[in-house]
């Protein structure tokens, strides 16, 4: 037994170290591991930083809280290309690494980030002139107009640095660098988390900004993690090294990652639109309800970004694997790494059902909202061993660059199952508030069944990228 935590043990400090990137040779358990032990503590960061950045920000006023929320919704566009052009980048990187041309995983990395750059210009534009019409237009009084849209403002013009922050992580997950991707959102998230209340509340020579400088220290925390991401990228010390040969224009590559990118962006899009649906069906049954599923369905995204750690870890060993032509060998990464995704979420689930009512009232102290949150936290956790697959094997398609595929999934069960279903449910049935939720969990469950049949017909190990 002492041996296997010395082993284990050994491993963590390699994986937080990252010297290792060669994964299409040796143990594949052993690939994942110091793969997926980053990208884990990589989403673990993003996971607080969201509850830290909403306490803050909670503390200043209701307004305040609701500008956030608006210019989240806002924010998805720019959430929806950086997450498409990650996949892209991933899927193209993983497979020129894998086929050992580390010049052409430079050119890719580019030329990502090329398109990245062209899109913030223009949403940084629109964003700085137009920061006070956007709050209106999405429904804001103009009290909170007045009060808001410095953080609307700086949150939309200083986009890039979020934008690059996602998408050089996902260049270098895709070489399978997982502890610079880790180090950069550690930089640029706990630098967020120091300067929020600083820049809010004032300290010292710094005034206090209230809202907007939520966006500040956003802005300025992640805008050094590019910094740090950029100067690995310069240095010819990280297996992706980006020269002077690199900064050509290449259509063909820049065609390819716009095509890989778009079903990234669907698949983002989709999903979120089908959570916006559902929430409008809750809204019905009152404030409550509305409150309690909030609360629950942010506890569970907290959950379920480590999940996403190793999801993307199967993503990587997929591209490379097949740069490497091993396609047996990405198949069989993805395999184990969902079982173990299905055992770490098998546990959550069990903690959860058991203790829902307490997760919940860390949140609030309303006993009616608790209720809610506590059924509809017990109902989701059900399909969490499905969505488990689910995740994984939608992450291994797009590491093969085929994310066609599960944005067609996302589609079918997320808009085509569960919108209607929550609605029969609830309404027709006369289930209610269960009802909607239970729409949840079979779609998690249709969505894994229909992604492992898909996967096992194997047309993802034939896509080119």
């Amino acid at each position: 037994m002492t041996s296997l935590f010395n082993k284990i043990y050994k491993y963590f400090l390699l994986a937080l170290r990252g010297e290792e990137t060669e994964f299409t040779t040796g143990s594949i358990n052993k690939a994942i591991f110091l793969l997926s032990v980053p990208m884990v503590l990589e989403m673990v960061m993003e996971a607080l930083f969201a509850v830290v950045d909403v306490y803050f920000v909670g503390k200043v006023s209701v307004d305040a809280v609701a500008t956030v929320g608006l210019t989240e919704s806002v924010m998805m566009m720019v959430y929806a290309i950086a997450i498409g052009l990650s996949m892209a980048a991933t899927a193209v990187v993983s497979r020129r690494v894998g086929e050992k041309d580390y010049k052409r995983a430079g050119d890719a990395a580019f030329q990502a980030i090329l398109i990245a750059a062209i899109f913030s210009v223009v949403i940084s534009f629109f964003g700085i002139i137009y920061a006070e019409d956007i709050l209106r237009l999405m429904g804001g009084s103009e009290a909170l107009v007045s009060k808001g849209f410095g953080y609307t403002r700086v949150m939309l013009g200083g986009n890039l640095c979020i934008m690059l922050l996602f998408l050089i992580n996902a260049i270098y997950r895709g070489a399978g660098d997982a502890s610079m991707a880790m180090r950069s959102l550690w930089i640029a998230n706990g630098l967020n988390i120091v300067l929020d209340p600083l820049f809010i509340f004032g300290w010292g020579p710094i005034p206090a900004y209230g809202v907007e400088g939520a966006a500040i220290a956003t802005t300025i925390g992640r805008s050094m993690g590019v910094f740090y991401q950029v100067f690995g990228l310069l240095s010819g010390s990280r297996i992706i090294k980006l020269g002077l040969e690199n900064i050509n224009l290449r259509w063909k590559t820049i065609k390819r990652i716009f095509n890989i990118g778009l079903g990234g962006m669907g698949q983002f899009l989709i999903e979120s639109a089908s959570w916006l649906f559902l929430v409008r069906i809750i809204s019905e049954f009152g404030s409550a309800a509305l409150a309690g599923y909030t609360i629950a369905f942010r506890i569970i995204v907290f959950t379920i970004l480590p999940s996403w750690g190793m999801a993307n870890a199967a993503a990587t060993l997929v591209g490379q694997n097949l740069g490497a032509n091993k396609p047996d060998r990405a198949e069989k990464s993805v395999w184990f790494t969902a079982h173990l995704n299905t055992a770490f979420l098998f546990a959550v689930s069990i903690l959860f059902f058991i203790m829902a009512p307490d997760f919940v009232m860390i949140f609030t102290d309303d006993m009616v909202a608790t209720e809610y949150g506590a059924t509809a936290l017990r109902i989701i956790c059900v399909g969490y061993i499905t969505f488990a697959y689910g995740m994984v094997i939608s992450q291994g398609f797009n590491g093969a660059g085929d994310t066609k595929t599960p944005t067609i999934m996302n589609i079918i069960f997320f808009w085509f199952v569960q919108i209607p279903l929550a609605y029969v449910l609830a309404f027709v049935f006369e289930l209610g508030f269960k009802g909607a939720i239970y729409s949840v969990a079979v779609a998690f469950a249709l969505h894994a069944l229909a992604c492992i049949f898909w996967f096992r017909k194997g047309k993802w190990k034939l896509i080119e990228v």
